[in-house]
């Protein structure tokens, strides 16, 4: 099982932050697309690393159209020397017409073709093919050597998909190289809902689970200390009631029970009320979404629940202040 980490996209701290984590054994590091670019904070890390992924996990798909993605993911591969990984999503459709300002309509539909078209454009310019992607929401029809960087040395970067729902996650088994399971997701969903649908996609594409890499954040709740503890599992459930919150994430609770929790989280999200929100996410729905743990118990606990599904794991060091400790849970983790 590989260990991911967060990397900060503030790019004053890139590149000591990205350094620190290789040097404590991380296996890839991720940015993620929030109130800074996901893209640039790679170019520092692949400067200043030289074994450790690096992937966007994620970069909001639909903000973007193909060729754009297909430059900056090609440039990315090329300079970190083949590490980098094209992490994608569809955020919610008020993300994506009130801040980005952009078409929203049948995202896994889309989300497909958008994909399609980025290895359409990488195939014109590693095989010299002519350029003639024509879909439903894309066309790309004009390369001129000018616009041609011609192959990339070290080959297509590897594309993962974040997916929640059951389409999303299909169409991650059909055209995508890894599947990133959103956080918001619980050991009961991932087996009933998520595994089921990804082997549906690979089925369609004739593709088979060792096609697809399977990426799982995980929430964990743990520390040296009981206020550490404490502490810790009040940001996590103030995490989960953000997501909760989100109508497009009610399926999972609806798998355990908990419908109506998600129309409390959206009334109070609705009236700012993210402290008291925190306050609804009981233990039972602490302990389905998060590892609880003190640390030495957390790679068993990580092996009980996802072992035998996922392939990486990916969260952020919950506390900083003793680095052997945490260095010795990594390396209890990489052996699951």
């Amino acid at each position: 099982m590989k260990i991911d980490g967060g990397l900060p996209t503030e790019l004053t701290a890139t590149a000591a932050a990205a350094r620190d984590a290789e040097a404590a054994g991380y296996d890839g590091l991720w940015t993620a697309e929030t109130s800074h670019d996901p893209f640039l904070p790679h170019v520092l890390a692949a400067e200043h690393t030289e074994r450790v992924e690096l992937g966007t996990g994620i970069a909001v798909a639909f903000a973007r159209n193909p060729m754009l993605l297909a430059n900056i993911a090609y440039d990315l591969q090329a300079y970190s020397g083949g590490r980098f990984i094209l992490g994608l999503g569809s955020q919610i459709k008020p993300h994506i017409t009130k801040r980005f300002s952009m078409e929203w309509s049948k995202p896994a539909a889309r989300m497909r073709e958008l994909i399609l078209a980025v290895r359409a454009i990488w195939a014109a310019w590693n095989e010299g093919t002519r350029l003639d992607f024509r879909g439903d929401f894309y066309t790309h029809t004009l390369m001129t050597p000018f616009f041609d960087p011609g192959p990339n040395p070290y080959g297509d970067a590897r594309i993962h998909l974040a997916a929640v729902g059951e389409r999303m996650t299909e169409v991650a088994g059909e055209v995508a190289d890894g599947l990133l399971v959103h956080a918001f997701t619980t050991e009961t969903y991932l087996r009933e809902v998520t595994i089921p649908a990804l082997e549906r996609g690979l089925a369609k594409a004739g593709r088979s689970r060792a096609d697809v890499e399977i990426s799982g954040p995980a929430f964990i709740v743990t520390g040296t200390t009981e206020e550490e503890m404490a502490a810790s599992a009040k940001g996590v459930r103030q995490q989960i009631a953000f997501y909760g919150s989100t109508p497009a994430y009610r399926p999972v609770l609806e798998r355990h029970g908990w419908g109506d929790l998600q129309d409390e989280l959206n009334r109070l999200s609705k009236q700012g009320e993210w402290a008291a929100m925190g306050e609804l996410i009981d233990d039972d729905a602490l302990e389905a979404f998060a590892i609880v743990a003190e640390p030495e118990q957390i790679a068993p606990k990580l092996k009980a629940r996802y072992g035998d599904v996922v392939d990486r794991i990916s969260f952020y060091a919950p506390y900083r202040s003793d680095p052997e400790r945490w260095a010795a849970v990594l390396e209890a983790i990489k052996a699951v």
